[in-house]
């Protein structure tokens, strides 16, 4: 699906420059669930920015259904995000003024669907993560768990084929991050590629393979046996 080779990203400032990703070669296929893990700072969530397309990389090659989108503008980058990558974060970014119908729903505005078929997939979706009976409440009527289902529904409605997630868990209590793991093996199970960013190394359990990064650099890759 997705294969990065020998890509950096510099940032820079007049006085000062960082270097954030240092010569990084993984290769993703279609339908793994990997992890990245490592301390912060050491460039995952830079990693996951490059591969959703919402930044862009300094150096080397970044190559995305078999394209090198690195040299891509950011309409073309745009559209094969929208059309590819749902992101789940760990702040779940929804909008307050909205009810959790509406803010899944928001992630289809930018497609070309009837306002029928968007009922039918946000009905569907979110009986699929078990927030079906919350469909009128606002954001601060629900629990972070609660908020989490929202943000993966929300994330996969469109029926993009790669997820990424960047510490989904890391603002819940450990019995709503287990069922937001829950959730993200059921959508690998049914064929979808989930890149996710974490320092829980109980979730990083959860993927198939884990790719550790030090100071920029993959420095370990753990690939465990299918169960």
């Amino acid at each position: 699906m997705l294969k990065t080779h020998n890509m950096t990203k510099t940032y820079r400032t007049d006085e000062v420059e960082t270097t954030a990703l240092d010569n990084v070669t993984i290769e993703v296929e279609k339908g793994e669930f990997v992890a990245v893990m490592g301390p912060s700072g050491c460039g995952k969530s830079t990693l996951l920015n490059i591969i959703g397309m919402l930044d862009t990389p300094s150096g080397g090659k970044y190559e995305f259904l078999g394209q090198d989108v690195s040299g891509y503008s950011e309409a073309r980058l745009g559209g094969l995000r929208k059309q590819h990558i749902g992101f789940i974060f760990q702040s779940f970014n929804l909008i307050d003024e909205l009810t959790v119908k509406e803010n899944i729903e928001l992630a289809l505005l930018y497609h070309d669907i009837s306002a029928r078929q968007r009922n039918i997939r946000v009905a569907e979706v979110m009986d699929r993560v078990g927030i079906a009976h919350r469909a009128r409440h606002l954001p601060a009527q629900l629990s972070g768990g609660q908020q989490q289902r929202v943000a993966v529904a929300r994330a996969v409605v469109a029926e993009q084929n790669l997820i990424l997630a960047d510490e989904p868990t890391g603002n819940l209590d450990s019995a709503h991050g287990e069922e937001v793991m829950g959730m993200l093996c059921n959508l690998n199970r049914q064929g979808t590629t989930i890149i996710m960013v974490t320092h829980s190394r109980a979730h990083a359990e959860y993927a198939r393979r884990t790719i550790n990064l030090f100071d920029g650099r993959v420095v370990t890759e753990h690939r465990r046996a299918a169960a």
